[in-house]
């Protein structure tokens, strides 16, 4: 697809989840960055493990939470690097929070045709799934880390 195009395309999408695009290229690079480091590293800033947050969404947040969803989805095809599932479910995770949303990021393992053993990473946020839901099916969750927010 020409550089013009891609253009065109992307001034289609709302006006809101555009105004995303430069946090979400960022956010997506700094979880890469971040992803470098040991997992060990990482966790710690992921939430509290082995929990999750409510399965509700609050009214005031499903527009901030589909606007991110889609900004990570649109921009995550263009970075220069793979920006795998664990790449979009951190940075999703850290948009969320920076509007004080709380979201559940899920590790899950399963077998390939194969036989061999992978991993996928998904974000839900109340009822909805940020990233990762289109491959989460047939993965077992082996472990959760809820971003809960204090009440201000």
């Amino acid at each position: 697809m020409s550089t013009l195009r891609r253009i065109r395309r992307l001034l289609t999408y709302d006006k809101a989840v555009l105004a995303l695009i430069p946090e979400a290229l960022l956010r997506l690079t700094l979880a890469r960055i971040q992803l470098l480091f040991p997992f060990s590293k990482t966790a710690t800033r992921l939430g509290l493990k082995s929990n999750e947050t409510s399965s509700v969404s609050k009214d005031s947040d499903i527009t901030s939470i589909k606007h991110i969803t889609s900004a990570i989805r649109i921009i995550s095809r263009y970075t220069p690097w793979k920006s795998t599932c664990m790449v979009r479910a951190v940075a999703g995770l850290d948009m969320l929070e920076k509007r004080g949303i709380e979201s559940t990021l899920y590790l899950g393992v399963a077998r390939d045709v194969k036989g061999q053993m992978i991993a996928h990473a998904w974000l839900r946020s109340g009822a909805y799934y940020v990233s990762g839901d289109d491959m989460m099916q047939g993965f077992v969750v082996v472990e959760k880390f809820a971003k809960v927010l204090q009440a201000e």
